[in-house]
């Protein structure tokens, strides 16, 4: 059975934002294009491409990107999986190249989400003007926020809140320092949607979302797109000495859904769904959570960002308020996160959110983040979690000796 090492080979994000002046096509065209460059590859030299958008409708987006970058008859693969969408697309090429069907491959996540507001379930009458309950959501809306929520805001709100009854010590102002953290970091990420230092006094005092996330502890709804060239190792040998020292390898590439469990249907366990994930992808690459110099999680809202410390075993468990009181995921700390500025600051187009984590580590593993970058980088993670539920986790280690 065929078993390849899997190297990224090049990889690029968008600036985020709203583009208003650009439609999905465009922003894929963009990164994607971008990637291949920086992997100094053409469309040509691709095996397979995956890629995924969520807003899009039905466009077959990969097919479209084809259309745009180059038709070579190649398979392609659309892949829609929440907010870890992205990270499928890359997950789907890895194991084409360990298989040993493919020796590169492009992956690929887009999305047009600047205005999108909350993107909370639900359907609407023809005039738009109220509200009618219909299918799964409509039968459950009446209680909505009494026994649980499917709406994003209140389900990571309710988790944060769970975890400072179960443990102690995650309230309001713990919770605003974690999004405080991630706003200062944005300051040095020029491809961040936001890049505004704001004070505790700020992100406390705006407008309050699902409590204890207020607006700035919310991730930003926006446009942009991400792309990655992956390579098998035995084909990388055989490119340019400067091709092999910038590329990452992808020590793991870790997919889990929901556990079966009993009843329980109010929250969707992004707990167990996550430390699952990160329990496996340690186990395959071989690593534990003290060889990590970085990690990029997902951080949809402030509370989702506190759990996944302990989720990931970045501190021991029921420990992840002291952890953070530590200064240990600050850029200057022991294990810095959200470097990028986190789904808040960075911001969150769904489907290309997992690539564009996988991007930011990339980047500082390669020693090219600038300003930011965490010095003697060489092993990463990153993490991305989508409802329904969907976790994605990537292990990446630097290719310099």
């Amino acid at each position: 059975m065929a078993s390849e090492d899997v190297f990224i080979l090049g990889i690029k994000m968008t600036k985020f934002g709203k583009h208003k002046e650009l439609d999905t096509v465009d922003l894929a065209t963009e990164a994607t294009l971008a990637a291949l460059a920086d992997g100094g590859v053409t469309m040509k030299d691709m095996n397979i491409i995956s890629a995924g958008n969520l807003m899009g409708g039905a466009l077959p987006i990969a097919q479209v990107i084809q259309k745009a970058c180059g038709q070579t008859g190649i398979p392609a693969y659309n892949v829609s999986n929440a907010c870890a969408t992205g990270a499928t697309a890359l997950r789907v090429v890895g194991m084409s190249i360990k298989a040993g069907e493919s020796d590169f491959g492009l992956a690929v996540g887009v999305e047009k989400l600047a205005g999108a507001g909350l993107l909370a379930g639900g359907s609407r009458k023809s005039d738009g003007k109220s509200w009618e309950r219909s299918g799964r959501y409509g039968a459950v809306a009446g209680v909505d926020g009494r026994i649980g929520t499917d709406i994003m805001p209140g389900v990571f709100a309710q988790i944060g809140m769970e975890y400072g009854h179960k443990y102690g010590g995650a309230n309001f102002e713990l919770f605003a320092e974690i999004s405080r953290k991630n706003h200062f970091h944005s300051t040095l990420n020029p491809l961040a949607a936001y890049t505004k230092e704001m004070s505790l006094e700020q992100i406390m005092g705006d407008i309050m979302i699902a409590y204890p996330n207020t607006r700035p502890m919310c991730s930003a709804n926006c446009d942009g797109a991400a792309a990655a060239v992956l390579v098998s190792g035995s084909k990388l040998k055989t490119l340019s000495q400067q091709q092999q020292r910038r590329a990452v390898k992808v020590s793991a590439s870790i997919l889990t859904s929901d556990p079966y469990e009993e009843a329980c249907q109010v929250l969707p366990n992004v707990n167990t769904l996550t430390r699952a994930a990160a329990k496996q992808a340690y186990e395959q690459a071989g690593v534990g959570p003290e060889d990590l110099d970085l990690v990029e999680l997902h951080d949809c809202f402030a509370t989702a960002e506190l759990v996944h410390y302990d989720n990931l075993m970045l501190c021991e468990e029921g420990n992840a308020v002291d952890f953070f009181k530590s200064g240990a995921t600050w850029r200057t700390g022991s294990m810095p996160v959200n470097v990028s500025g986190g789904l808040q600051s960075k911001g969150h187009p769904i489907a290309a959110t997992g690539i564009a984590n996988v991007w930011e580590v990339c980047h500082h593993l390669r020693g090219e983040a600038g300003p930011r970058q965490i010095e003697g980088a060489k092993v990463g993670l990153a993490h991305v979690i989508g409802l329904a539920s969907a976790c994605g986790v990537h292990i990446l280690e630097s290719n310099t000796a």
